[in-house]
């Protein structure tokens, strides 16, 4: 279907690809995985077209057509929304568009009449004359309801924005679809749809995405992107994820047998070299630890932080109580009581509800009926989906070091250098300014702040958003660990899944207030019913 053959990619002295040999087959579902900067968006650039190696080439079947998402959320603005759809498959709309102006010219002459009528004849052969239904029922499955379906695309918010530049890149069937992250900005109802489409999607699917529910869901293969070389592997992620784990414990476990057993001969030599009845045996051994192999273990590129939650102290019995809160225009009748073991993901049809109903929690936004009383004993640490306040102009010339010395008592830099290492921004990166970080830099500071806190109570919005998958699988694995309290709001399932053991969801009539896993609650018909009941339909 499409092979890269010796592609070679550097920018300046750095090299992100060396004489790279792969290729895709028809029928499978390939991730594309990597540390930040490692050059996954840009190996997609490549295969597109996009952008040209500095040697090798990508080639593709002939008479095959490939889609690829935009990441242009503004190239579309004038184009209506069903137009912009049916341009995934830009043969077919240009048809269109060339027979529909023939057939609405009153000058058209009757050899552009026949041209029209050649033209329309290539068009149903392409499915063309479905066209228009084909891309309203894509919409639809989105969540794209038909009155915006003939709406100008910059008309449309960002979420239904994006849902249409993934129903372009899907409409038509394309041979081969590459996909740069394409559940960013979707709803989980949409994700589920999208993974079951390409689940069953008979073509070759690309995709680079930080979702690993998602890639256990719809990847076949994975395509690792480390050492500046391309490496592929069958199975989905959680099965690569698991084998590396084990081959780097393996080799690790070999290589330490091994240098146990130089130190024991490097010992004797010490020992024995200046004894003379013992010299030839320490000969003999010298000539052993010389045929004594290490096997080196390359370091991966891949770093993960270091993000562990201790707590200061233990918690008493009484944890959070809520009772009747209220914010009018946003939510109403809110009432739990936090147990011990309580590790609650919340739902809610709109996510910025939950968003608005932990800034009450936390006294950011004045709640206008009901109660909050957290308990004697608890010391919360609160992680906001949006952090600008946090990195203001006011602070956004101070050096990291300075920026989170702000939330600690220590006055040893060494140890606030420390820290921040931990969370991978060791050496100079710990002296670069607030106002330079990324959008997952911010997040990692974030969650140094909170570390520092030593909380035993967590309030997490949206914790994985501008993650990476190292830093993602760190966070579970802290959060899982974690021997306090945690109310949270995320899309990555897995870690709602893995953390959570119960779900609260707040709708226009209360809460509904479940003991289950995450995926239990939205499998059980029950559950469900009661959702339908309140809203009318099944919301994502």
């Amino acid at each position: 279907m499409l092979s890269v053959n010796n592609v070679t990619l550097q920018f300046g002295k750095r090299v992100l690809f060396d004489d790279v040999n792969i290729t895709f087959t028809h029928g499978n579902c390939y991730g594309v995985i990597g540390a930040n900067g490692a050059g996954k968006s840009t190996f997609l650039k490549i295969l597109s077209g996009e952008l040209s190696p500095n040697s090798g080439n990508v080639e593709l079947e002939p008479n095959k057509r490939m889609a690829v998402l935009s990441q242009d959320h503004f190239k579309f603005d004038d184009h209506q929304v069903l137009d912009t759809v049916i341009m995934g498959h830009q043969k077919m709309y240009n048809l269109m568009v060339k027979k529909n102006a023939i057939y609405m010219d009153p000058e058209s002459t009757p050899e552009d009449v026949m041209k029209a009528a050649e033209m329309e004849e290539e068009f149903g052969e392409m499915g063309g004359w479905n066209a228009e239904s084909d891309a309203a029922e894509l919409l639809s499955n989105m969540g794209v309801t038909e009155d915006l379906h003939y709406l100008k695309m910059g008309d449309l918010g960002g979420s239904d924005k994006v849902k249409v530049l993934l129903a372009q890149a899907l409409f038509g069937n394309p041979d081969l679809l590459i996909l740069d992250e394409p559940t960013n900005d979707l709803d989980s109802k949409t994700i589920y749809w999208l993974s079951d489409f390409l689940a069953d999607f008979k073509n070759t699917v690309i995709v680079v995405s930080h979702d690993r529910h998602f890639l256990d869901m719809v990847c076949t293969h994975i395509v690792d992107i480390d050492f500046q070389e391309i490496n592929l592997f069958r199975g989905n992620y959680s099965f690569w994820y698991q084998s590396s784990q084990l081959l780097l414990k393996q080799r690790a476990d070999r290589n330490k047998k091994t240098e146990q057993k130089r130190q024991e001969l490097q010992e004797f030599i010490q020992r024995f070299s200046a004894n003379a009845s013992k010299s030839k045996q320490a000969t003999s051994r010298k000539k052993a630890l010389e045929k004594l192999n290490l096997e080196e273990m390359k370091p991966s590129s891949r770093k993960y932080p270091y993000i562990k939650f201790k707590p200061e102290r233990e918690p008493g019995k009484d944890r959070l109580k809520v009772k009747n809160l209220s914010l009018d225009g946003v939510f109403k009748n809110v009432s739990f009581v936090v147990e011990q073991q309580d590790k609650i993901a919340f739902v809610a049809k709109d996510d910025q509800l939950i968003s608005q109903f932990f800034k009450v929690l936390v006294g950011e936004i004045p709640h206008s009926t009901g109660e909050i009383e957290f308990g004697q004993t608890i010391n919360w640490a609160y992680i906001p989906n949006e952090n600008d306040e946090y990195f203001s102009e006011e602070v956004g010339e101070l050096s990291l070091v300075d920026w989170l010395s702000q939330y600690t008592n220590s006055t040893d830099r060494e140890f606030i250098r420390g820290f921040l290492g931990r969370m991978l921004f060791s050496g100079e990166e710990a002296l670069k300014k607030a106002k330079v970080l990324s959008g997952g830099e911010k997040v990692r500071c974030m969650m140094s702040k909170a570390m520092l806190q030593h909380p035993n109570f967590l309030i997490l919005d949206q914790p994985t958003n501008h993650l990476d998958l190292e830093a993602i699988t760190a966070l579970n694995e802290g959060l899982k660990e974690f021997s306090g309290n945690i109310l949270f709001i995320t899309h990555d399932h897995q870690l709602a899944q893995t953390v959570a053991n119960r779900i609260i969801e707040i709708t226009p009539e209360g809460t509904i207030d479940q003991i289950m896993e995450y995926d239990e609650y939205f499998t059980s018909d029950r559950i469900q019913g009661i959702r339908e009941e309140i809203y009318g339909e099944v919301p994502a």
